[in-house]
Parts: structure tokens; sequence; C-alpha cells
């Protein structure tokens, strides 16, 4: 979670699983001062993580997308790193909603004039940080549990732009049944994104590889370079080199 504490990003991880904890509790949990605690939560709340409440506080983001960010986060951060790298400067790009695509902005800081598009309110708390980086958020209809902007406004202001890289995530992928999501509506963002782009880059942990969602985006071979991590079969690799993909397992 961008700019939190190790201890910061505990407690949103306790409220996430027992939302009625006091001050006290979370105080004797993690072994400091309900002072410590309370100017903990006067810190989040300052970042927009909780909600304060009488004695407390709640995580201000859906349970689903904190769920999904607490996931293979090493593997995640590794694979964003690599491919900001891919991102030149001047470049102009489009980075969709999820939260490995995200972590992408993250690692731009450094990079000179770069222009994104996106439809991911992640993206918010690095634009605001990197100068060098100017920020497109298109319009829709929001959607909490992933923190994205989608539906037929989103789809069709993407027509408008035209990029060298799309990065785009998955909730599952493989050989045999492309890319996939569990939303129609998040399938045409990333269609449509990535149409819009001169190459399309999958970042997607190997945990993400074999599943199925229930919507499919496109077949696996419409990608141009795919970014995970070293847990991927050597078998899956092989065959999707042969398919003129580029595979890059970050370290």
């Amino acid at each position: 979670m961008v700019g939190l504490s190790q201890r910061e990003e505990k407690i949103i991880q306790l409220l996430q699983n027992t939302s009625d904890l006091s001050v006290t509790e979370l105080g004797k949990i993690l072994g400091v001062s309900t002072v410590t605690i309370r100017t903990d939560l006067r810190a989040l709340a300052s970042k927009g993580m909780v909600l304060r409440t009488r004695g407390s506080a709640i995580p201000a983001y859906h349970p689903l997308l904190l769920e999904k960010q607490a996931s293979n986060m090493a593997a995640k951060e590794a694979i964003a790193k690599v491919a900001a790298t891919l991102v030149s400067d001047g470049d102009r790009i489009m980075i969709t909603n999820g939260t490995t695509s995200a972590l992408v902005a993250k690692y731009l800081l450094g990079k000179r004039d770069i222009q994104v598009v996106t439809n991911s309110t992640l993206l918010i708390p690095y634009a605001r940080v990197n100068p060098n980086m100017s920020m497109t958020m298109v319009g829709g209809e929001f959607r909490p549990s992933a923190e994205a902007l989608v539906g037929p406004t989103a789809v069709k202001q993407l027509q408008e732009y035209h990029v060298a890289i799309a990065f785009t995530g998955t909730d599952g992928f493989s050989i045999e049944h492309g890319l996939t999501t569990h939303l129609m509506e998040n399938a045409e963002i990333v269609r449509k994104m990535c149409a819009q782009a001169v190459k399309k880059v999958l970042v997607a942990d190997s945990s993400k590889f074999g599943k199925q969602g229930f919507v499919k985006i496109f077949p696996v071979s419409e990608i141009d370079v795919l970014i995970t991590d070293c847990e991927l079969p050597d078998d899956a690799a092989v065959r999707l080199r042969e398919m003129g993909i580029e595979v890059i397992i970050a370290e």
C-alpha cells in the first residue's frame, strides 16, 4: 500500500478482518499505546485509507480489493518494477485497473514526460508524487471492488487515445482459454486499451496461470509480452515463447 508503514498496513489488515476492534484492542494486539494507535488512525484517515468511527475506524477500501492487494505482494512488486523498465522517456501508455498493473506507475518515478491514460483510481497517489507523470483518467461508473471506472463512457473515451504500450492485468490466463476476467465490463476496458496500443503487456503473477474467469477477454496470442514470476511452469513458458510471446521472469 502506498506510503504506509508496516504498522499502518497491519492496522488495515486487522480492521479488515475484524471491523469492530477498538483503539485499546488494536494497541494490545500491536503492542503499542492507545495514543500511538490514535496517531496512526489519524494518519491513515488523512491518507484516505480509513474512516474514523467512535473509538476506532473502518477501512475506506473495499475488502475484496484489500485482499487482492495483500496477495503475492512481493511478486507483484517485482513484476511492476520490471514492467516500468519497458517505458521510455516521452512515452504515452495505458494502464488498466488491477492491483499489479497499478503498481507499474509506482516505478515510473525517474522517467521523464510520461503520459498515462487509465481507468484505475489506484494510480492517483503515484500521480500526486511524480511531477514527470501526467495522468488522464477516463470517466465512467465507479466500481469500489476494483477502484476502477468502467462502462460505455470509459470505453468511448479510450477510443480518443493511441499509445505505445498498454499494461494489463487479468483474473486468470491460460494457453487454452486466453485472458479472462470475472466481469464483462472489465473485459471491455482491457480489449479497448489493448486495441489502442502498439505493444500489449500482460503483468500477472504465476498464481493467475491456469485460472479461468467468467468472461474471456481475448486469446493469449494477442499479447506481446508477459511479465510474471519464477513460479510459472517451465513448459508453459516454452509454449508461450513458441507462440511468439516474449516471457520475462521478474526476479
